[in-house]
C-alpha cells in the first residue's frame, strides 16, 4: 500500500479564483457586446440597452476594484463616487456649473433632483479605470492624468447621448471641436470634475493591492474598447469623422504611455 501526499494546487501569483475571473470576464464581455449592438437597434430597446450597459459596466468595475484592493476599497469607492457623481450632476443641472446649461430626458429612468439615477453609476463605471491607469503611470500627477482621461472619455460619450436624445444642451458660445451640439464648457467641466474626484479617491483609497489581486486586463479591455469603439463608431456609424480623429487623438495620446507600461513593462 502506498501513501500519496495531496498537494493543493496553488494559484499563480497575482491571480484570482477561476470563478471570480469568469464573472469578471463575463461582465466585461457583456458590457462590450451591448455597446457593439448600439448602432443596430432603435426605440425603447436602445433606451434599455443604454441603461443596462451602464449598470453592468459599473458592476464590473466595482468587482474589479474589490478583487484588486479588497473590501475597504469597495466600501469607500462606491458611495464616494456615487455621491460625487450625483452631487456634481445636480449642481450642473440646476446652476449650469461646471458643465454648462443642460437637462436630462425622462427616457433615462428614475430621477433624483432631476438627475437620472443611472448617471452617477456611469461615473462609477468610468472613474475606476481612469484611477487605475493613473496610479500606474502618473506618479504625483494621478489627479491630472485621471481627470484628463475622464474628460477625453466624455468627448465620445456626450455626442452619442445627445444624438439619442438622452439630454439636451444650450449652446450660448463656443462648442467642442467637431461637435456643435456640445458646449466647450462641458469639456472644461469634465476636466475639473475629473481632477477633483480622482484626487479625492487617490487620497482615501487603499493603494496596496491584495496578495492575489485581479490583473489589469479588465481595465485594459474597457479602456481600449472605449478608444476603438469611439473612433470606429464615429467614422462608420455616427457620421462624425472629425470627432473620431479629434477625440481619438486625445484619448489615444493619453492611453499610449499606459499601455506601453502595461504590455511591455511589469504586469500587475
Amino acid at each position: 500500500m502506498s501513501i500519496r501526499h495531496y498537494n493543493p494546487r496553488r494559484r499563480r501569483r497575482g491571480g484570482i479564483s477561476p470563478q471570480a475571473r469568469n464573472i469578471l470576464v463575463l461582465l466585461i464581455a457583456l458590457t462590450i457586446a451591448l455597446q457593439i449592438t448600439y448602432p443596430l437597434i432603435h426605440g425603447d430597446a436602445l433606451r434599455i440597452l443604454t441603461i443596462s450597459t451602464i449598470y453592468i459596466g459599473a458592476l464590473a468595475m466595482v468587482i474589479h476594484g474589490h478583487l484588486s484592493y479588497g473590501a475597504k476599497y469597495t466600501a469607500i469607492y462606491l458611495p464616494t463616487t456615487l455621491v460625487f457623481g450625483l452631487g456634481i450632476e445636480v449642481l450642473g443641472v440646476h446652476t449650469g456649473w461646471p458643465f454648462g446649461i443642460y437637462e436630462y430626458d425622462a427616457s433615462l429612468g428614475v430621477q433624483i433632483f432631476d438627475v437620472p439615477l443611472v448617471v452617477p453609476f456611469a461615473w462609477v463605471m468610468m472613474v475606476h479605470p481612469a484611477l487605475s491607469a493613473a496610479r500606474r503611470i502618473a506618479g504625483r500627477w494621478v489627479f491630472l492624468y485621471g481627470g484628463a482621461l475622464l474628460a477625453a472619455w466624455d468627448l465620445f460619450l456626450d455626442p452619442l447621448m445627445v444624438a439619442a436624445g438622452r439630454w439636451r444642451w444650450e449652446i450660448p458660445g463656443s462648442h467642442v471641436p467637431f461637435t456643435p451640439d456640445i458646449p466647450l464648457s462641458n469639456a472644461f467641466g469634465w476636466l475639473l470634475a475629473g481632477l477633483v474626484i480622482v484626487g479625492i479617491l487617490h487620497a482615501v483609497l487603499p493603494r496596496d493591492r491584495r496578495k492575489q489581486p485581479a490583473s489589469l486586463a479588465a481595465v485594459d479591455a474597457l479602456l481600449l474598447w472605449t478608444l476603438f469603439s469611439g473612433f470606429v463608431g464615429n467614422i462608420f456609424f455616427f457620421d462624425r469623422p472629425g470627432l473620431a480623429f479629434f477625440a481619438g487623438a486625445i484619448m489615444g495620446s493619453l492611453l499610449t504611455p499606459y499601455f506601453f507600461s502595461s504590455w511591455l513593462g511589469r504586469r500587475d
